[in-house]
């Protein structure tokens, strides 16, 4: 049996793609989405709303392809764009607020869990979480943005980003410690 390999060379895909080909948009889109989803997901709990945020992204991807300039990775300029079609659209709903709190002493680390939790359930935690606090968390701890790139992002100030993500953290631990109680019948 012979194996065909879909994506052969991603450059050569990227520039046939840019040059409005829609069978190499329909390739980089079909490798790319499921990812991107994912992406969309941690940040948006509905799962239509967070597909529709994608399909909106991708639109932005095509548009502008002549913007990557093969810095970086491929995925990580979309998901940038992923990201950021994810922020503007949870601004849009108007249900996102941040505290605006001083920021002096928020150093205290969280305790670890030695419980396995799959990723379902994990998400469903962090969908929990109030939307200022989610988005903080998951820019921070999953994508791995620094604080000032938060604050930038996000319209705010960097101690703000610091306090929304303990405030996060301390919430996620508190709903483990409670599932733990609960489940087992102790601390």
């Amino acid at each position: 049996m012979k194996v065909i390999q879909l994506f052969k060379n991603e450059a050569n895909l990227i520039k046939r793609a840019g040059g409005n080909n829609r069978e190499a948009q329909r390739q980089l889109y079909e490798k790319h989405s499921p990812k991107m989803l994912s992406v969309c997901r941690q940040y948006i709990k509905d799962l239509q709303q967070a597909e529709e945020v994608m399909l909106s992204g991708f639109l932005k991807v095509f548009n502008h392809l002549d913007d990557f300039r093969n810095d970086g990775s491929f995925e990580g300029w979309i998901r940038r764009i992923m990201v950021r079609e994810c922020i503007s659209f949870l601004r849009t709903r108007k249900n996102v607020e941040f505290g605006e709190e001083d920021m002096t002493v928020y150093g205290e680390t969280v305790d670890s869990i030695n419980e396995e939790l799959n990723a379902e359930h994990i998400q469903k935690l962090i969908d929990s979480l109030p939307e200022g606090y989610k988005m903080v968390f998951v820019l921070y701890a999953v994508e791995g943005y620094k604080h000032q790139e938060i604050a930038k992002m996000l319209k705010i100030t960097e101690g703000t980003s610091k306090s929304q993500l303990f405030k996060a953290r301390k919430m996620l631990q508190e709903k483990l410690r409670l599932e733990n109680v609960t489940g087992y019948g102790t601390n």
